[in-house]
């Protein structure tokens, strides 16, 4: 049982669209088939993956590093019983030769390919993805039925404040009933008149809407909004300044009595760890957002929810970004708090199974073997490209 052939291809996901930091008019996504010796119904088995958005496709590193490495040593394919593939050990084969740290663009390169893998050996296995996840953790019982929030709220020239809303409205008739908005990329004044915005159409139910900043502000302007955003008594107020200033963090934390979430620009088991302890998270208020499309894959997200554990965090604090099946299936087998939905935007890879509606906020998990990226007709018809 092995690996025989792994192909990559660039997805642009181009969209006239911005949060406070970056556009995505020229965003790129790597799409990753893993193709196995093992045949079922006539075709082999294939794993899929891809990096989530907001990093950009990682061809060079995965062609011309991770790949041949994994190539080159089919021996260590297999899993001990020969049942199925060993992911763990073929996250080894990727990192062979490299260093500690720098984990960047490396990381979003090996997730890419690790997500593959996984959605192999959970083929192979006759599993889907999230029991795989379950049994690798060994956490207990997993979650079949996962909370969801629906994000989007970037900004638009072409939408305004009523077009925000109107995308709102869509979410909450799609069935989500918590919806997430960009901020920072506009005045104080003007955020501040499209988060009442949503807000009306929410009831003014604070707690159903989350404000993002994307990493945008100095010290001085995060603890100014997060002054601001007191009184709408927010799900949370995310990523305030840079993901790795952890003191600019930490004062955020000290000043807003509201929940911070933050964590999905930390690449590594390690940098989550440092935001635990240097970035004045609060275990009993605030939430993580690693996310597994960005961080090493499957398996650095299982250990980080281990070091949450050792830490003292419940891994109810955890609510992945990706906003995919990936970041579902992940949610569901190590029992998180929810994760993260893209059902507009990031297309095709946003959202979840056309057969797994969204009902009052909670997506139920299916049981097809691997992730269920052929249950999503559009993203399936993509990677079915690289075959």
């Amino acid at each position: 049982m092995r690996i025989v052939e792994i192909r990559d291809a660039v997805v642009p996901m181009g969209a006239p669209m911005r949060n406070a930091v970056i556009d995505f008019s020229r965003m790129t996504v790597s799409a990753v088939a893993v193709i196995t010796d093992v045949v079922r119904g006539g075709r082999p088995v294939v794993g899929f993956g891809f990096n989530a958005n907001g990093r950009y496709a990682q061809s060079a590193l995965i062609r011309e590093r991770l790949a041949p490495r994994v190539l080159e040593a089919p021996e260590e394919h297999a899993s001990t019983d020969g049942t199925t593939l060993d992911a763990r050990a073929i996250r080894s084969l990727m990192m062979r030769n490299e260093k500690p740290g720098g984990h960047g663009e490396r990381a979003v390169a090996v997730a890419a390919l690790d997500i593959a893998v996984w959605d192999a050996a959970a083929k192979i296995a006759d599993m889907p993805l999230w029991a795989t996840i379950a049994d690798a953790a060994g956490t207990g019982a997993p979650e079949r039925s996962v909370p969801v929030y629906a994000a989007g709220g970037y900004y638009d020239p072409d939408k305004g404040t009523e077009g925000l809303v109107a995308e709102m409205r869509r979410y909450l008739d799609q069935g989500y009933t918590q919806v997430k908005m960009k901020i920072g990329g506009a005045t104080l004044d003007e955020d501040r008149a499209r988060i009442e915005a949503v807000l009306a159409l929410l009831g003014g139910d604070g707690a159903r809407l989350a404000v993002d900043a994307n990493g945008r502000f100095d010290a001085e302007t995060a603890l100014r909004y997060a002054d601001a955003l007191v009184p709408y008594r927010l799900a949370w107020y995310e990523e305030p300044g840079d993901p790795l200033d952890f003191s600019l963090n930490a004062a955020v934390a000290a000043a807003y009595p509201g929940a911070i979430a933050t964590g999905e620009n930390l690449l590594s088991l390690q940098d989550a760890r440092n935001l635990l302890r240097f970035g004045g998270m609060r275990p009993d208020v605030d939430f993580v957002q690693f996310d597994p499309a960005l961080a090493y894959g499957v398996g650095e997200t299982i250990d980080i929810v281990a070091m949450m554990a050792a830490e003292g965090w419940s891994p109810r604090r955890f609510l992945p970004h990706g906003g995919n099946l990936l970041a579902l299936a992940a949610a569901g087998g190590l029992a998180l708090g929810g994760c993260e939905s893209y059902p507009g935007v990031f297309q095709p890879f946003g959202g979840f199974a056309d057969d797994t509606p969204v009902e009052d906020g909670r997506v139920s998990l299916g049981d097809a073997p691997g992730a269920g990226f052929e249950h999503k007709a559009a993203l399936a018809a993509l990677l079915e490209t690289l075959l």
